[in-house]
């Protein structure tokens, strides 16, 4: 724990968890929430940033690879209470026909975005129920309503999470937890960068020509979804820009 023990979850403070809080959706996410008065317990492999970003909205950041179950085990350990988690951790590598799929990239990609959502959330459900009103926010993408050319492997592993996660408001029908999937379009963050492997050009020419989402955008949408009373269950959000119809149609490709 980065924090000091200070900040450690009470139990008369709502809690929140946010994985994959080192950037982006997940960093913006952290500081909506801490700013709606939630202790936000923030997860990610870079420690350096989630200590910077806990000290800087007064919450706890710990190292969290959702890949590595020992690495879930040592982040949850000691969390009693937990009114929210947000399944951020995920991305891309890649973008190339199935002819030409990288077993490594995809792997990658289902270890992060599918098995990371279900370790955590199995890991958080019994401190989630017994809050007494849970909510359960996984992000997904527009990726998980259809495919597109090149992006089997993403547009994969955005079916199987959004699966899990639409069979848990089945399974959890009937106890206090809530559940909402945050299905973004195109959002202007490091996401391009890291599916194209650190090339600066490439990841820029994605957003060149439009206007993007920013992650505050989504993360503000988060907020509001858990700003809701318990009886109002948000299934799920769509959110794209203006430019984007859908995940294959956008102002660039007509």
């Amino acid at each position: 724990m980065t924090a000091p023990e200070s900040h450690a979850p009470a139990p008369s403070r709502r809690v929140a968890v946010v994985t994959g809080a080192s950037s982006g959706i997940g960093a913006a996410t952290a500081r909506a929430l801490a700013a709606a008065g939630y202790l936000v317990v923030a997860g990610a492999r870079r420690l350096d940033r989630i200590t910077a970003l806990a000290a800087e909205i007064g919450g706890i950041g710990r190292a969290l690879d959702v890949t590595d179950p020992e690495s879930i085990a040592a982040f949850v350990a000691g969390l009693d209470r937990v009114d929210i988690l947000v399944n951020n951790a995920g991305g891309a590598k890649g973008l190339g026909p199935v002819a030409q799929a990288v077993e490594d990239d995809w792997r990658w990609m289902w270890e992060t975005n599918v098995i990371g959502t279900m370790r955590m959330t199995k890991a958080l459900l019994p401190a989630l129920t017994a809050s007494g009103d849970g909510l359960i926010v996984t992000v997904t993408s527009v990726a998980a309503l259809e495919p597109y050319d090149n992006g089997a492997g993403y547009t994969a592993a955005k079916h199987a999470q959004a699966l899990v996660h639409r069979t848990l408001r089945l399974e959890l029908l009937g106890k206090p937890i809530r559940l909402t999937e945050v299905l973004p379009g195109m959002v202007e963050t490091e996401f391009s960068m890291i599916r194209f492997d650190g090339d600066t050009e490439r990841a820029d020419a994605v957003y060149a020509g439009l206007t993007p989402l920013t992650a505050d955008d989504v993360a503000e949408v988060i907020a509001f979804a858990a700003s809701r009373p318990p009886h109002v269950n948000l299934d799920q959000i769509v959110i794209k820009p203006r430019d984007q119809a859908n995940a294959r149609r956008n102002i660039k490709t007509g």
